[in-house]
């Protein structure tokens, strides 16, 4: 596969897009995901940390977390408009259901309120809702994390190109989807030395009255 250009991660899925075939994402989806969505504040409690890899903070720089925002840019009613979208693409729900997270799910899928258009793509579009996966216990433990519905992003291309596919204005057949640049080039790691040991790491630190961030 070819290299992805960088404008395809920020406008790559602005036409109607097909979701169903990741469970819960699908625009009006009749049953809830069999977990709930959180939403990346409950996130960043943790993942803000520089011991952890302060992912909260490469999202926020990145092109997921403006991507609803992306929406309202003259370069999306331009798009919109050669698609035959009428009015605001950032009104319009086969541009929203890709630049937000959550988009078109009833209220019972979320553990609190449904998640703000204006969070973009959230953690959980890549990683799958995380009610259940959520605490410091259970994600220590990469096994029982995915068990408690942990999506293995890294792993499965078909969670990008649900959104990242021939049905967006920008796609570029030529081109196509580069999984593994693309994943680089958003890359947000846990250390290698604290990936499964941050409970451990974390209670050591305490026992010295150092601070885990």
């Amino acid at each position: 596969m070819r290299r992805v250009r960088r404008s395809s991660w920020l406008l790559g899925s602005l036409a109607c897009l097909c979701l169903a075939s990741l469970p819960g994402l699908a625009l009006g989806a009749e049953a809830p995901p069999a977990h709930k969505y959180v939403g990346a504040k409950k996130c960043m409690s943790c993942h803000k940390k520089e011991l952890i890899g302060d992912q909260w903070g490469k999202w926020k720089q990145g092109p997921h977390a403006k991507a609803f925002e992306t929406l309202k840019s003259p370069k999306a009613a331009e798009l919109a408009k050669k698609k035959g979208i009428a009015g605001p693409p950032h009104e319009a729900g086969e541009c929203v259901e890709c630049h937000m997270t959550g988009y078109g799910l009833p209220a019972s899928a979320f553990a609190k309120a449904p998640l703000l258009a204006a969070d973009g793509v959230q953690c959980e579009s890549c990683h799958g809702p995380g009610a259940d996966y959520k605490s410091k216990k259970v994600m220590s433990d990469h096994a029982k994390a995915v068990a408690k519905g942990m999506w293995e992003t890294e792993k499965d291309e078909k969670i990008c190109l649900a959104c990242h596919n021939e049905k967006s204005p920008t796609w570029d057949p030529a081109k196509g989807f580069d999984f593994e640049a693309a994943k680089e080039e958003i890359a947000h790691p846990i250390p290698e030395d604290v990936k499964g040991k941050y409970l451990e790491i974390v209670k050591q630190r305490k026992a010295q009255g150092a601070s885990d961030d």
